[in-house]
């Protein structure tokens, strides 16, 4: 097992975990159809490119954003501290500031066309309403994930507290 995860760089999981990635895919253009994935007429408006697009936009441009994001983050919080590592007795903040703010940021990724009101004459022809609701909604909803996470650590540092402060670290 050792000799594997020295050889390959992790464990035997991972590689199966991958190969069923690859095998899904593989499924999946399968069943859709290389054909499908290129428009010819209009090469960019094909899936195929659009997914590279997608690769691309997201390797070059949003993970260095989001890793910018989050080292400021530890290192604001870190100053905050005054840069002195916690101590054993805190809860850490640090995930309960990115998992709302992840969950906000893949909202706005999922509502965007709403929240801008892209389409639409589109939207109100099919369904009778306006987007309009779509930014006030996605506040709120981003609001709520924030809140749900400080009533979490709120929580959890009373009950660390009240344990006399031993908190287990992964």
């Amino acid at each position: 097992m050792r000799r594997f995860a020295r050889v390959y760089g992790a464990d035997p999981l991972h590689l199966l975990a991958v190969l069923f990635t690859f095998a899904l895919a593989g499924y999946a253009v399968s069943v859709v159809g290389v054909q499908n994935l290129w428009n010819p007429d209009v090469w960019w408006k094909s899936i195929a490119v659009w997914f590279l697009g997608a690769v691309i936009a997201h390797d070059l441009v949003l993970f260095p954003l989001y890793a910018l994001a989050d080292r400021s983050l530890t290192s604001g919080l870190d100053a905050v501290r005054g840069r002195r590592r916690p101590r054993s007795r805190t809860v850490p903040a640090l995930n309960y500031i990115r998992i709302p703010a992840l969950a906000s940021g893949l909202t706005l990724l999922l509502f965007l066309p709403g929240i801008i009101e892209q389409g639409a004459d589109a939207y109100l022809a099919a369904t009778g309403l306006t987007q309009e609701p779509y930014l006030d909604r996605w506040l709120l909803l981003s609001a709520a994930f924030f809140a749900v996470s400080a009533v979490a650590y709120a929580t959890r540092l009373a009950l660390s507290r009240k344990d006399g402060g031993a908190v287990s670290r992964p």
